[in-house]
């Protein structure tokens, strides 16, 4: 009676406790995850603070290695031609600091050339800003203006009632004092002109920084583009050398990937740049070199570069012409271009996308802009480019891919069980149509809403599904198969891409005008649901891909056949039954009564057992057990191999002939016909 339970026992083992060793204490489930999320959140914050103070040295190192990634394929194809490394890597170089060199000079003289125009534009910029306020919308400004000063004034003399009035103005001084005032001293202080050096000094300091940056570049340049394979062994090194197959080529197709996408991207924005060139030349904008340099520029920046590559050349349009008519085909022209390029040529070229979501652009383009500024928003897209590449083959980046891919996060079928567990029968039947623009019916049922409904039958054996759950998984099912009732079953329309997710179709049988009247007449094929809470949506669902296959077709629930009220169960002329169920594993005895109860009431009929979801050890138990399921004249393990053998089945009777059972029914003195083997337990 005096004997203490010890600590962490359950109250089921209390009888038992001094045999028992204690168990240890449980640390909190809010206190588990602390150690193991503070070492990346450190390491995160310490690169990222890495980044922001050393972004005088990451900078022309990120320009470098994007720099490699467009010159590899040029140094490839100089090798081939049996040049040295050395040779090869220095021509490119070479090249690329020549194409460098002449833009930078184009856009030094053509910004000096608009520079000394620049008080002609403000003149006509002033001339059309004193035409608009003498046009009415002028005049409405001017009005607005004048009732804002109105109101200004009233609120100040309602603020201040007893305002002083102001004084007077002082009296003028007199004559004497006047001449006694002493006169002012002008005082002059010139200036002694710079010397040599400090006038080299004033000419080069300006751009002293942006030439040591490209210095910088172009020596981390020469480096990567010498040693690139030494490179990408320690890549392999960090990424994982246990399987080196596996490691080397996904670094090999990242670095392909990511080359392929600069040197297109290189390609498409400079073609965009002259074109827009050529058009602003046509229209007469001065200066057309400059902006069409700058509008291949401000391509490589997300969402802002579109719209100011267009700014400033429609501003300088409005300075140029006394009317507005250059301005608006300067606006019309990147209209179009801009468009047109994003939406029809870049998708052909680049395959899809860039591969990152549209709020991971928007997202990279914040926090690079942030970390290094202008320079960060034009190298934001290639950086996160080449972080999402890295995270879709290194396991350890994976959640760069997760985070910023354009790849779906979720497979369809966890998309579906997700809505169906939410119970929105709206979104549940919104992923229906999207899947089923490149699936059949029966193919999204079968690799889609089953696979999602075992996903629901290992929550239930879990014990983690509540009972309000479970009620609106049922009623979004019902709801779903019933909106897809009216649907043809096109297996045409089937997706043979083989990405994950793709549909397969499912065998069509004979056709409806082959059967017999008595495959077709209703309720020739009973589909049983068992007592799981999915097993009704189950049967369902086979009973609508039958009854689309020309079948008629009848579903039971499982109430219907229950112990007390199989004796006022009504068959009809049934011509095959089959009991579906979702069971997971064990040996569900309530489908061995079932069947037995069949078998009693449907003498001679076929029974197909459909136990979909079964794990291998589970089905073996259950079909094997003397006098269980086994009892049934065959079983399958899913949607498809159920919809062939009730097609076969329904095949080989009409391939027998009429003669086979007289009025259609099964002829109890020959038994149940043998399912096909394919069917069989």
């Amino acid at each position: 009676m005096g004997t203490k339970t010890p600590v962490g026992v359950e109250p089921a083992a209390r009888s038992r406790a001094p045999l028992l060793p204690p168990r240890p204490t449980r640390v909190a489930a809010a206190e588990t995850p602390r150690a193991a999320m503070a070492s990346p959140v450190v390491v995160g914050a310490t690169i990222i603070a890495a980044l922001y103070f050393g972004r005088e040295i990451f900078i022309p190192i990120a320009i470098a290695l994007l720099l490699s990634f467009v010159l590899t394929p040029l140094v490839n194809r100089l090798r081939r031609l049996r040049l040295p490394r050395l040779v090869a890597v220095g021509v490119s170089v070479g090249l690329t600091l020549g194409i460098v060199a002449a833009l930078a000079t184009l856009i030094g003289i053509q910004a000096a050339d608009l520079a000394g125009d620049v008080p002609r534009y403000r003149a006509t910029i002033e001339r059309k800003i004193n035409g608009l306020r003498d046009s009415p919308v002028g005049h409405a400004t001017e009005y607005v203006a004048n009732i804002g000063r109105a109101l200004h004034g009233g609120a100040k003399e309602v603020n201040n009632p007893q305002a002083q009035p102001p004084a007077p103005p002082p009296t003028p001084p007199g004559p004497e004092q006047s001449q006694a005032a002493p006169k002012p001293v002008l005082v002059e202080v010139a200036a002694s002109p710079p010397g040599p050096i400090e006038m080299l000094s004033t000419v080069l300091s300006p751009v002293m920084h942006p030439l040591a940056t490209v210095g910088i570049v172009f020596v981390v340049l020469l480096f990567v583009l010498m040693q690139r394979e030494d490179l990408r062994d320690r890549m392999i090194r960090l990424a994982g050398s246990s399987d080196l197959h596996r490691t080397t080529v996904a670094i090999d197709d990242a670095a392909k990937r990511l080359s392929r996408y600069f040197v297109v991207q290189l390609a498409l924005n400079a073609a965009f740049g002259i074109v827009i060139g050529i058009g602003l030349y046509v229209i007469g904008v001065p200066n057309p070199v400059l902006w069409a340099i700058f509008a291949a520029l401000m391509r490589f920046v997300p969402y802002l570069g579109a719209v100011l590559s267009a700014l400033l050349p429609m501003a300088l349009a409005a300075a140029v012409d006394p009317g507005w008519n250059m301005m608006i085909a300067v606006a019309i022209l990147f209209v179009v271009l801009e468009p047109l390029t994003g939406q029809v040529f870049e998708p052909i070229v680049y395959g899809q996308s860039t591969g990152l979501s549209p709020f991971a652009v928007l997202v990279s383009a914040l926090f690079w802009t942030w970390l290094w500024g202008p320079v960060g928003l034009l190298l934001s897209t290639p950086l996160t480019v080449c972080l999402v590449v890295l995270g879709r083959y290194v396991e350890r980046l994976e959640f760069l891919d997760v985070l910023f891919g354009d790849r779906p996060a979720l497979t369809p079928v966890q998309n579906f069980y997700q809505r169906v567990l939410a119970g929105d029968a709206e979104e549940v039947l919104g992923h229906a149509e999207l899947i089923l623009q490149q699936c059949s019916l029966s193919s999204y049922y079968d690799d889609v809403v089953l696979k999602a409904l075992e996903l629901a039958a290992q929550d239930a054996a879990r014990g983690v599904l509540t009972a309000q759950q479970k009620a609106a998984m049922r009623a979004a099912l019902a709801e779903l198969i019933a909106d897809l009732s009216d649907r043809s079953d096109a297996v045409a329309a089937a997706s043979g891409d083989g990405e994950e997710g793709a549909c397969s179709a499912l065998p069509m049988g004979p056709t409806p005008e082959a059967l017999s009247e008595d495959w077709t007449r209703a309720g020739a094929v009973l589909c049983v649901a068992g007592r799981g809470f999915l097993d009704e949506a189950a049967a369902a669902i086979l009973a609508q891909i039958l009854e689309k296959r020309g079948l008629g077709v009848r579903t039971i629930p499982f109430a219907e056949t229950a112990s007390a009220r199989i004796g006022r169960f009504d068959p009809g002329t049934a011509r095959m039954v089959c009991v579906v169920s979702l069971a997971l594993d064990g040996e569900p005895t309530h489908l061995r009564r079932l069947i037995r109860r069949l078998k009693g009431r449907l003498p001679g009929v076929p029974i197909l057992l459909g136990l979909w979801l079964a794990q291998d050890d589970g089905a073996s138990r259950l079909a094997g057990g003397p006098g269980g399921a086994a009892e049934a004249d065959g079983q399958v393990g899913s949607l498809r191999e159920a919809v062939e053998a009730v097609l076969a089945q329904a095949d080989a009777t009409v391939a027998a002939g009429p003669g086979a059972a007289p009025d259609g029914a099964p002829d109890p003195e020959r038994g149940a016909p043998r399912l096909p083997a394919s069917a069989g337990a």
